[in-house]
């Protein structure tokens, strides 16, 4: 897949910006839906999905079904067999190839778009819808770089659009159980958080395994360890420690097949975690604090049910949380968050913090020696306002798509 990343001209971007920009865009960023019922809101955002691959057909689209004030009204995408199936799979108005990006984002009757792009696209796609005035939900990591999401939070400001990072776990019920536990103090204070991710990437062609597309497990999965820690510690590292593993397979010879990390944090609070490509699948934390621990098996995944094992005083409580349609409920987070005109969160901040402690990860495997973290403050964190429980979606038939399993 390609996308090609050229900067419209001053007068192209100039023509977009205008037709989307303004006090006539805000007012005009929702529609109605006379049809709807009566329990639905009359507003709703309308949605462009801009990438068709694996995670784009088996739970982004779906997720339209679920959430109540959002519509999905583009596709965008290389692939017109993709196009052609999913338009009319999910009753779709308007498709675009990725070299009439521009003339989506021209068009008024699309409010956001949903980044589902390999990693290494996401600067360049934010930065040009920013431009057009689309408020923006990305998929993570928001960039590879630092001074990429940076320059995303430039354009957005220039353009007076939100973006939001779509770390759908912030709206899942048994993370945020998790966090309302730690934030009781019924563990006591948090000591240290150990969390492994890992499954076996068996397409050799996979984009996971592309060093220029932003792959490898650091990239792709271990920003779920990061954010968890964050989220669990509420609070931000100050200290990172890495080693980097690969063995003779060969798919590893771009990316790294393994990694081990080690986070300090304020107050003698240490995280760690490993994650891989080369090992058997496992996506499971823990959190131990001075009174108790909390457990998540699995701790990530959108496809199972979460399983929390609660243990204090030596007595362990379990509970099963049942499978949700999180991508409908983060979907629906932030078009609720354009309609009542309020911040999103997780913010672009939010993705800037795991990705400059990716950055810290890789030179410290690099260096073979700790990095220090500058000090940052972080006033929104994930709470249980943000619930979503959706009931869980099928999933599709895929349209020449396959799983990084090859599957």
């Amino acid at each position: 897949m390609t996308f090609k990343k050229e900067t419209p001209s001053t007068a192209s971007l100039g023509e977009t910006a205008g037709s989307a920009n303004g006090a006539s865009h805000h007012e005009s960023a929702v529609s109605t839906n006379p049809g709807d019922s009566a329990s639905a809101p009359a507003k709703k955002i309308r949605y462009a999905v801009v990438g068709l691959g694996h995670i784009a057909q088996v739970a982004v689209l779906p997720g339209f079904e679920r959430a109540r004030n959002a519509e999905l009204v583009a596709l965008v995408s290389g692939d017109r067999e993709k196009l052609k199936a999913l338009k009319k799979k999910y009753q779709v108005r308007h498709t675009y190839s990725y070299q009439r990006f521009d003339e989506c984002l021209a068009n008024p009757e699309i409010d956001a778009v949903y980044i589902a792009l390999p990693n290494d696209l996401h600067a360049d796609c934010v930065i040009r819808a920013a431009r057009a005035g689309k408020h923006i939900l990305c998929e993570k990591p928001l960039a590879l770089h630092e001074r990429e999401i940076r320059q995303m939070a430039a354009a957005a400001r220039a353009g007076g659009v939100r973006l939001m990072t779509a770390y759908r776990l912030h709206f899942e019920p048994a993370n945020l159980s998790a966090i309302e536990l730690v934030r009781s103090g019924k563990l006591g204070e948090p000591r240290y958080f150990n969390s492994t991710f890992s499954y076996q990437v068996t397409d050799t062609n996979n984009i996971r395994l592309k060093l220029e597309r932003g792959g490898g497990p650091v990239y792709d999965i271990g920003t779920y360890c990061i954010n968890a820690a964050r989220y669990l510690m509420q609070d931000e590292p100050i200290e990172v420690s890495a080693m980097i593993a690969r063995t003779d397979d060969t798919r590893f010879d771009e990316v790294e097949e393994s990694a081990a990390v080690l986070l300090r944090f304020p107050r003698g609070r240490l995280a760690s975690f490993v994650v891989s490509f080369g090992a058997a699948n496992c996506a499971r934390y823990e959190l131990v604090g001075t009174k108790g621990s909390i457990a998540l098996d699995p701790a990530y995944e959108y496809s199972e049910a979460l399983h929390q094992t609660v243990t204090i005083d030596d007595e362990s409580e379990e509970k099963t949380f049942d499978r949700t349609d999180q991508f409908g409920g983060e979907i629906e987070a932030f078009a609720k968050c354009l309609l009542e005109d309020c911040d999103p969160e997780p913010s672009l901040e939010e993705g800037l913090a795991d990705v400059r402690i990716i950055e810290a990860i890789f030179e410290s495997a690099e260096r073979g020696c700790s990095i220090r973290l500058r000090p940052v403050k972080k006033s929104a964190r994930p709470g249980r306002h943000q619930m979503k429980r959706k009931q869980a979606v099928r999933k599709p038939d895929l349209v020449k798509v396959t799983s990084p399993h090859g599957d």
